[in-house]
């Protein structure tokens, strides 16, 4: 008897999608960094991520479980890079700016391979790569020339691709609840 797993597509895009969004709305400058940052991204960001990756795995889904796996592990990560200096660890210091801009470039990198990936699958899906593609690399560029405006543009767009992602997430639950497709992706 063959059992059916669930598309873990969702529950990685939600995660992904509502933690990025708050991150966001941080880097816009209306809230300062705190717990629900951080909660997020090693509750839903990470774990839920790592989750639906190897829920994708087992589907077969290289693509999948590589990206959810691997931004699974960017949530646990960033949010590691910001709490081990707090640990008084001598070799977990505050990490020089322009390392963290580097960080974010090689995400950037990884993210722009992910999106040639995307090439043919469904056009949010796409907008997604492509935003987090350019979300990394405003991010590191802010960081690099020291732009509070340019960390605020960023802002705005990792807002708009946290948004896609969500968006991309409800539509495949609508289309599997409903039997047929409700939002257009």
């Amino acid at each position: 008897m063959e059992t059916k797993i669930a598309n873990p597509a969702p529950l990685g895009l939600l995660g992904f999608g509502m933690t990025t969004i708050l991150l966001n709305i941080h880097n816009m400058g209306f809230f300062p960094l705190s717990s629900v940052i951080l909660a997020m991204g090693i509750c839903y960001g990470g774990t839920a991520q790592i989750i639906a990756g190897i829920m994708s795995f087992k589907k077969g889904n290289t693509f999948a479980a590589t990206a959810f796996t691997s931004y699974g592990f960017f949530w646990l990560s960033l949010v590691a890079v910001w709490l081990l200096p707090g640990l008084g660890i001598e070799a977990a210091q505050a990490t020089p700016p322009d390392f963290l801009a580097w960080y974010l470039a090689i995400w950037g990198t990884f993210t722009a391979f992910m999106w040639f990936g995307t090439w043919g699958n469904s056009k949010v899906q796409q907008f997604v790569f492509l935003s987090l593609t350019i979300l990394f690399f405003l991010l590191a560029i802010a960081i690099w020339m020291q732009s509070e405006d340019l960390h605020k543009i960023a802002g705005l767009v990792g807002v708009i691709c946290g948004s896609s992602a969500f968006y991309l997430a409800v539509a495949e639950v609508l289309e599997e609840v409903k039997g047929r497709k409700i939002l257009p992706f």
